[in-house]
C-alpha cells in the first residue's frame, strides 16, 4: 500500500478526508468511504444539535423555572403581609422571565409571568393604574393559551377578566362565562371560577344557583387552606343569603 506523504493543497479537512480513505481503500472503495464521511458528519451534526437552545435540557429547566415560579406566586397569594408577598411575586416574575428566556415553548413560563404581574398589578387592591402594565399581563395569558389551549388556570383567568372588565378593555361577559363552566366542569377545585360565577348568576337574580357555587367555592377554599380565598367567598354568601335562610346544598 502506498503511503500517502502529501496532502492536497485544494482540499480542506473534511474533503481530505474522503480522500485519504479512498487512498486507503482503493478507487472502488471511494463511494464507500463518502458513504461512511456522510455519516460521520450526520453524527458531528447530532452533538452539535443536542446542545442547542430548544432541546430536551433546555426544554427540562424551562419547565423546572416554570414550576418555581408559579410556587412563589401561589405562596404569595396565601400570606397577608404585603412585604412578604411582593417579595413572592417578584421572585416568580424573574423565575418566569429565565424560563421563557430559555425556552418562550413553555405554557406555565407565560402563565406564571401572568400570575405575577398580576398580582403585583393588584397588591393594593384591584385596580388598572398601568395600561402597559395590564396590557403585558393580557399578552402572557393570551400566549399561555396559544401554546396550551386547555390549561385551565389559564382558561380561568381569561374567563374571570372577561366578565369583569369593560367591552373597551375587552370584555365579553358571555364569553366569559362558558369558559368558566368548561374550567369547572374540568377542575373540582377551581374557587375563582365557581366564586364569579356565583356573583354573575346573582346579578342576573338567580340566587339559588348563585348560593350553591359559592357554598362549593366555601369548601372548597377550606379544604385547600386557601387562606387569602375564604374571607371572599365568606363575604359573598353573606351578601347571598341572609342568616335566617335554609342553607342550599352545594352541587357543582
Amino acid at each position: 500500500m502506498e503511503f500517502i506523504k502529501t496532502k492536497p493543497a485544494c482540499f480542506n479537512g473534511t474533503s481530505f478526508a474522503v480522500y485519504l480513505l479512498a487512498q486507503l481503500s482503493g478507487r472502488k472503495g471511494k463511494e464507500q468511504a463518502m458513504r461512511n464521511m456522510m455519516i460521520w458528519v450526520f453524527a458531528i451534526l447530532l452533538g452539535v444539535l443536542s446542545s442547542a437552545p430548544g432541546s430536551a435540557s433546555v426544554h427540562k429547566s424551562a419547565k423546572e423555572l416554570s414550576a418555581k415560579a408559579l410556587r412563589e406566586c401561589n405562596l404569595g397569594r396565601r400570606v397577608q403581609e404585603r412585604s412578604i408577598r411582593l417579595t413572592h411575586f417578584e421572585r416568580s416574575q424573574a423565575l418566569a422571565e429565565r424560563a421563557i428566556t430559555l425556552d418562550d415553548q413553555v405554557a406555565n413560563a407565560h402563565f406564571a409571568l401572568f400570575c405575577s404581574l398580576g398580582e403585583q398589578m393588584r397588591i393594593d387592591g384591584e385596580n388598572l393604574s398601568s395600561l402597559l402594565e395590564f396590557r403585558r399581563m393580557m399578552k402572557e395569558l393570551d400566549r399561555t393559551l396559544e401554546l396550551n389551549p386547555n390549561h385551565l388556570g389559564a382558561l380561568s383567568s381569561k374567563g374571570i377578566l372577561l366578565i369583569r372588565l369593560p367591552v373597551l378593555l375587552g370584555g365579553d361577559a358571555a364569553k366569559g362565562e362558558q369558559m368558566l363552566w368548561r374550567v369547572i366542569q374540568r377542575d373540582a377545585k377551581a374557587v375563582n371560577a365557581r366564586l364569579t360565577l356565583a356573583k354573575t348568576y346573582a346579578a342576573r337574580g338567580d340566587r339559588h344557583e348563585a348560593i350553591a357555587l359559592a357554598t362549593r367555592a366555601l369548601k372548597i377554599a377550606r379544604a385547600e387552606h386557601l387562606a387569602d380565598q375564604i374571607p371572599e367567598v365568606h363575604a359573598t354568601l353573606r351578601e347571598l343569603r341572609p342568616t335566617h335562610a335554609q342553607p342550599i346544598k352545594a352541587q357543582r
